[in-house]
Order: C-alpha cells, then structure tokens, then sequence
C-alpha cells in the first residue's frame, strides 16, 4: 500500500494520481464520486495556492485549505445528509420498535452537528472551491427518494423493516462517499471528517443488521 501522503504533498499532487489512487480504494458508490471529480475537472488546482515546499512546518491555516475535490465532497455530503434527515424525520413518526427510534434519533441528533460544520466550511471555502461544487445538481447521487416513497407507502407492520432497509442503504453510501474522499482529497480537516463519517456510518449499518 502507498504511503500516506502529507496534507501539503497531496495538495501539491496532480489531481490524475490523486483520482487514480481514489478509484483503487473506491467501491461502486465512491467510484461515482471519483468518476465526478475527473469529469468536473473538480480535480484541478486547490482554492488557496499551497504553501511553498519548504522543510519548515505549515504556516497556521494551511490544513484548512479546501480544495475542488474537498468542496465537492462536502457538498454532495450536505445533500445526502439532508435526505438521511428527511429520513430519520419520517422514520421517527412510524417506526414502533424503541431500538431503532433510539438509534436513528442518535443518527440525527450527530448528522444535525455535521451538517452545520459542513455548510460552515462550504462558505468559508472561498468562491473558487465552492463553485466547484455548485456547479453540479448533487441531489440525483442517491436513491433517497425512491427510500423515502417506500417508508411512506409502508403498511404500520413493514415500517420498522422497511425503515431499517432505506437508511442501512442510505448509510452504506455515505460511508463509500467517505473513504473515496479519504483517498482523493486534500484537506487534512476534510479527511479527518470523512474518517469519522465512515466510522460512524458502517457502525450504524452493523446496529442496524442487528435490529432487523
């Protein structure tokens, strides 16, 4: 396996590596990703020109820095975070089982935290980064909707099932978004987030094969 590179050198690094590298690690959901990044060219240069190679540790702020790769990350991570909201919100109000209407007010009492922290660096990535992002119509990356008509139409004996069904798959995808961008991107901060991301999100899949 390659090494892992520093928050500098990745930023520094040609964005083809970077993709490639991405694509090796990535299953289908985070090839998608990848396969985004190359074709929006969100691959290319980071917002902030990176710090000039020296020996000398990274000046304060330098690991903030967001990239197209990072900004598309975050944005496409905003919108499935809003549709596992949505989700939660309508499972909430059908689910009997109380393990599950534990677990998924968990999920989003914790998605309520990230995706303020999301939006917030989104606005301070500067305008380069974020319109790398907003260039493209992110909510189609999922199957959300389709989840979410199921969870409706369900008869009161099928909610629990069918609610554990639509966010274990929800959930899956959000955790491949995370580990493509742990290969692909460049902010250190970013990465640690997708990290936590696919910790959390196999975690709450594992739970929840568990409850059904």
């Amino acid at each position: 396996m390659a090494a892992d590179l520093s928050p500098r050198a990745r930023a520094a690094e040609p964005a083809g590596p970077r993709l490639r590298r991405a694509s090796a690690a990535a299953g289908p959901a985070a090839a998608l990703l990848v396969m985004m990044l190359a074709l929006a060219g969100c691959g290319g240069p980071p917002a902030a020109d990176p710090a000039p190679p020296t020996t000398a540790p990274p000046p304060a702020g330098a690991e903030a820095t967001t990239s197209g790769i990072d900004a598309l990350f975050l944005a496409l991570m905003v919108a499935h975070t809003e549709q596992t909201l949505e989700i939660v919100g309508l499972g909430l109000d059908r689910v009997t089982d109380e393990r599950i209407r534990t677990l998924i007010s968990a999920v989003r009492a914790t998605e309520t935290d990230e995706l303020a922290t999301m939006r917030r660096w989104l606005r301070d990535a500067g305008p380069s980064a974020a319109a790398a992002a907003a260039r493209h119509d992110h909510s189609g990356h999922s199957d959300a909707a389709a989840g979410l008509a199921r969870l409706r139409a369900a008869a009161p004996a099928d909610a629990d099932r069918v609610l554990l069904d639509v966010l274990s798959r929800h959930q899956r995808t959000a955790a491949d978004l995370a580990r493509a961008q742990v290969a692909a991107g460049t902010s250190e901060r970013v990465r640690d987030l997708a990290r936590r991301i696919d910790r959390s999100r196999t975690a709450e899949v594992e739970l929840m094969a568990g409850l059904g």
